[in-house]
């Protein structure tokens, strides 16, 4: 009887440690909890949104235009915005409209129901930024903040590089009236 006992919990201690071994992996190398701090990315997300990181996705993909990304900004603090320039590009933003290369841009994201831009962009371009760069350099991403007149982004951290981002911010799971998975706007139109 007292083997069966001791069988039986060395069961469960192996389960258990199995089974914590598992979400380990996973919250090491897959996805993670964050939660949005600040109002920097409203009304997309709003703060204290919970939200899942993919942290795999840029092994085996290349970040879009419009992916919302979160990255190391320091040791201490991750922040998260949305990618608006990818390498190769040139960036500028002129009477509150994106150019990319000097074509506009859309950027359904941002205009409210009644087509107005919901916050404005002050004039910049990607010479002016941290580094003077006239291209985003490989391995690079330029990033703004959904409000931007509320936003540490880009225009005064610089670009982000690849080595700094933990992944694609990929479903808001908290508060329920808020559960959605979120979509890059760019391959979806204004949808």
């Amino acid at each position: 009887m007292a083997e069966k006992k001791k069988s039986e919990l060395f069961d469960w201690v192996k389960a258990l440690l199995i089974a914590f071994g598992i979400a380990f992996i996973v919250r090491m190398f897959f996805f993670a909890p964050i939660v949005v701090d600040g109002p920097s990315m409203a009304p997309t997300l709003t703060d204290g949104d919970q939200m899942i990181v993919n942290k795999f996705i840029y092994n085996v993909s290349e970040p879009e235009r419009f992916d919302i990304i979160v990255f190391h900004a320091s040791a201490q603090q991750d922040f998260i915005k949305r990618v608006i320039g990818l390498p190769g590009e040139h960036v500028a933003v002129e009477d509150n409209v994106l150019y990319i290369n000097g074509e506009e841009v859309e950027e359904p994201f941002m205009e409210t129901k009644d087509g107005a831009k919901h916050s404005m962009t002050s004039d910049f371009y990607l010479e002016q930024l941290p580094g003077g760069y006239e291209t985003i350099p490989e391995g690079h991403l330029l990033v703004l903040g959904d409000n931007r007149e509320n936003s540490t982004d880009s225009r005064m951290l610089g670009l982000i590089s690849m080595d700094q981002m933990v992944g694609k911010a990929s479903l808001i799971y908290w508060p329920l009236d808020r559960i959605q998975i979120i979509r890059t706007q760019e391959n979806e139109g204004a949808g």
